[in-house]
């Protein structure tokens, strides 16, 4: 009996470990399709009902709208005209009080996931947040300030990477981690459970 019992139970877990990630992922995926789909999808609705007097909901049309929005929005800003058009509304939209914080801290964001991983030099080990604690971080670049040469290290709060400390730090304060940078996101992410 204790055998079947713990057959089951290791079974369960192991089979809550497997459904768990897809469960999320699942979740996740289709609050950002409702979410895509529901910024245009409800006037379009409206649009639809106008022209055939009843009302009529098409899933996934204003997630294909917003697509194509994107797609004209790339091609406008990959021509001369485009991009004029572009900076002079960085200009407006930078000049407004409210809109100037949202809007220069998003292009920032969005600016680093274009960069993609080669924002990320290198993982390292630095002592923070106090001597004698290490902690992973990522190397993102290098200024000298009075002669002295300085690292800029990311150092990436768990499991949420994508806020964190850019702190600087001496050449000698840095220490190779002996990871990879993907390695050491893995890390992070995980919150430690995944060590190389």
């Amino acid at each position: 009996m204790e055998t079947v019992v713990n057959h089951v139970k290791t079974k369960f877990v192991t089979g809550l470990f497997v459904v768990v990630p897809v469960g999320i992922t699942i979740f996740i995926l289709k609050f950002l399709f409702n979410f895509a789909d529901g910024i245009l999808g409800t006037y379009l609705d409206s649009a639809f009902s106008v022209f055939i007097h009843r009302d009529y909901h098409i899933p996934g049309l204003g997630m294909l709208t917003g697509a194509v929005v994107i797609y004209f929005s790339g091609v406008l800003a990959t021509n001369v005209m485009g991009t004029r058009i572009l900076k002079s509304s960085d200009k407006m939209l930078s000049k407004i009080p409210l809109v100037k914080s949202i809007y220069t801290s998003s292009k920032q964001l969005t600016q680093v996931f274009k960069e993609g991983k080669t924002s990320y030099r290198r993982a390292v080990f630095v002592e923070w947040p106090r001597a004698g604690v290490r902690a992973v971080g990522f190397v993102t670049g290098e200024v000298e300030r009075g002669g002295e040469k300085l690292v800029v290290v990311y150092i990436p709060t768990m499991p949420n990477p994508t806020s964190g400390f850019a702190l600087f730090f001496r050449e000698s304060e840095v220490h190779d981690s002996g990871m990879t940078v993907e390695e050491a996101v893995k890390f992070v992410v995980s919150g430690g459970a995944v060590v190389h």
